[in-house]
């Protein structure tokens, strides 16, 4: 039987400007002594327009509820559980081309959907950006510069992450959803493949001891990086170089690391539509499964890539979003690699001033696999589709209620227990605000 497991992270800051918010999010760690020290550092700017320098702390304030069967997934529990979740998002401004920026995630679980397969309660505390920015204008173009730790210029979703800005209260599947894939642990065929399950694997030709967590098709994650942000006549783009794979992210401090490359870009046809691309390519696998790899190979031989397209459309009260993303992770052992196609499609509709209705269908399916040993499966794991309904009513322009119920469908498995039914409470404050000349 499979069980699931998500892992969150995210966000990006925007491409043309710095005095416009960016979504951000986070996969969790445990601990909170971090945290004086990175409000310091996190956010977007609401600065006023006139000043050369400033200060700003904008913040997200949210508090959740769930009833759901994935809460017992570990033995006997309650159903019912909750937790709330804190995002600062501080920028300094350092003149008129100079910023710095950085985002902050507090939360105490479970908060996240994919918290409920581990009803503990904890805190987690997450660095998720942290970078230095230099901004300009080439002609009708605006260009922004960064360096530190950056979200992968990979996708779309992570620019609208913030629980104000996603309409619904669950995250699209390949944000979130561990594979049966690791990249410190070899797996010898198709059979050791199909064996695992979502969220951790085991395989049996070397790596790292024990269960070992899944990959994310694509991480929310930030990664040490440099990137270009240009944007000016409908277009949009974004090259990023980054130490570490959107398909594994490392650290700053971590070490044997390759660099690899990220891109992304868009058109606005018209005033509420864009379409939009992007990709990668780079070595993911562990350096340390070095000595386990065919001789003459290394682990830059066995690349993580991707290709995803993106499109947003909004008229009147209603607004229309979607992705399709496909992965490859080459291995040794396979003369065909796993690959999984994946994709969502959200609506919102406004129905007044202070109410919407909004919803979200998607999909993930692994692909087709074969070993160099004559052995192939169809698919190395089961496929999985969600569904979500959500409705939202603003109580006012900064605080938002939020009702949703998910429908997780797992391919083998049946009844409701991955179903979930969730109440949001999200409050937005901006009053940390200094501007100085």
């Amino acid at each position: 039987m499979f069980t699931l497991k998500h892992r969150l992270p995210y966000g990006r800051g925007s491409a043309s400007t710095i005095t416009s918010r960016a979504s951000i999010l986070s996969r969790g760690r445990k601990g909170v002594s971090a945290l004086v020290v990175l409000c310091a550092l996190a956010a977007i700017p609401a600065l006023a327009q006139d000043a050369n320098f400033g200060f700003s702390v904008p913040m997200t304030l949210s508090a959740g509820g769930m009833y759901t069967e994935r809460l017992q997934s570990e033995g006997p529990a309650s159903p019912i559980t909750g937790g709330f979740r804190a995002m600062f998002y501080p920028t300094l401004k350092l003149g008129s081309h100079w910023f710095a920026y950085a985002a902050v995630q507090v939360r105490y679980a479970p908060y996240f959907y994919y918290d409920a397969y581990d009803g503990d309660h904890e805190f987690y505390n997450s660095l998720i950006q942290a970078y230095l920015g230099y901004s300009f204008r080439a002609g009708q173009a605006s260009v922004v510069l960064k360096a530190g730790r950056l979200s992968s210029a990979f996708g779309s979703y992570p620019l609208r992450y913030d629980d104000l800005e996603n309409p619904l209260l669950d995250q699209p599947l390949p944000y979130i959803t561990q594979l049966s894939l690791a990249a410190n642990q070899l797996p010898c065929g198709v059979k050791d493949l199909t064996s695992q399950s979502y969220g951790g694997v085991w395989f049996g030709c070397g790596g790292a001891p024990g269960w070992v967590d899944g990959l994310t098709p694509v991480t929310l994650y930030g990664l040490p990086g440099i990137e270009a942000d240009i944007s000016g006549y409908g277009f949009d783009g974004r090259l990023q170089v980054t130490s570490g794979s959107p398909a594994n992210p490392q650290g700053i401090g971590d070490v044997n690391q390759y660099a690899q490359w990220t891109a992304g870009g868009g058109y606005t046809i018209f005033q509420g539509f864009r379409v939009g691309v992007s990709g990668f390519r780079g070595p993911y696998l562990d350096p340390n499964l070095a000595t386990l790899l065919p001789a003459g190979t290394t682990v830059r031989d066995f690349p993580a890539s991707a290709v995803g397209a993106d499109v947003q459309w909004a008229r009147g009260h209603w607004s229309v979003s979607g992705e399709w993303q496909k992965f490859w992770y080459d291995l040794p052992n396979f003369v065909q690699a796993p690959s999984v196609t994946t994709g969502y499609a959200e609506v919102r509709s406004v129905l007044s001033p202070r109410f919407y209705l909004a919803a979200r269908i998607g999909w993930l399916k692994p692909g087709r696999v074969a070993d160099d040993q004559g052995i192939s499966a169809a698919e190395f794991a089961p496929s999985m589709a969600s569904y979500e309904l959500a409705g939202g009513y603003w109580l006012n322009r900064h605080q938002l209620l939020k009702l949703g119920y998910e429908w997780l469908d797992v391919q083998y498995q049946g009844g409701s227990h991955n179903n979930v039914l969730g109440v949001q409470f999200v409050t937005s404050i901006h009053a940390l605000n200094w501007a100085f000349h």
